[in-house]
């Protein structure tokens, strides 16, 4: 017999109120509680809780408090991570993230899904699909990632979109649902490399 947490895991439908899973639960809960409790000066104890809270945390990486999620320990982040404030990951399915991603204000991840027939739902049984979200991602504020959706690498994500679909590398998208706007081209990159050497000048 598979344990809740393996049916999880496994994209099947699984009860949240298991034992096993309300306990992690509880511990996801105590230690965003004391994450989010940190002051700006407390960058020894921030970087020791969510080492402890996620599943991994690469180098150099920021998550600004309030930060909630369902378990933590599904999932996964790359190095040069930025998130800004008040973002929620529901990760009952894994959460992969690459290297050099920024998330604005309000993210929101979300690998929970319920069934669509009522019959089954009102049970309280549910499921999950898994997000991965390759590297060099900005993701503006107040996007929403619905389950299953994977994208690229090197994406610009407007603000406010909702994400239904997979994106593929090299692209502006916004839009709900969030669509394909552009490729981001060589143009883009000698018009922000101009920019920067303008910055070094200076």
């Amino acid at each position: 017999m598979m344990s809740e947490q393996e049916k999880m895991l496994a994209e099947m439908l699984y009860t949240a109120q298991d034992p096993e899973l309300v306990a992690a639960h509880r511990r996801a809960l105590r230690l965003t509680q004391r994450y989010n409790a940190t002051g700006e000066d407390q960058a020894e104890e921030r970087e020791a809780l969510i080492q402890e809270l996620l599943g991994s945390f690469g180098e150099d990486g920021v998550i600004m408090p309030p930060f909630r999620c369902d378990y933590g320990s599904q999932i996964e982040i790359g190095d040069h991570f930025f998130a800004n404030y008040d973002c929620l990951f529901l990760d009952v399915c894994s959460i992969t993230i690459g290297n050099h991603v920024m998330l604005g204000p309000r993210v929101c991840l979300y690998t929970a899904a319920h069934p669509l027939s009522s019959e089954v739902r009102d049970t309280g049984l549910e499921y999950g699909k898994p997000i991965t979200i390759g590297n060099s991602v900005w993701i503006g504020g107040n996007v929403i990632v619905n389950p299953g959706v994977t994208i690229g690498n090197n994406v610009v994500i407007g603000a406010g979109s909702v994400v239904t679909h997979d994106l593929p590398d090299g692209v502006i998208a916004a839009g709900n649902p969030c669509r394909v706007l552009r490729r981001i081209g060589d143009e883009d990159r000698k018009f922000w490399l101009a920019r920067q050497q303008e910055w070094q000048s200076r």
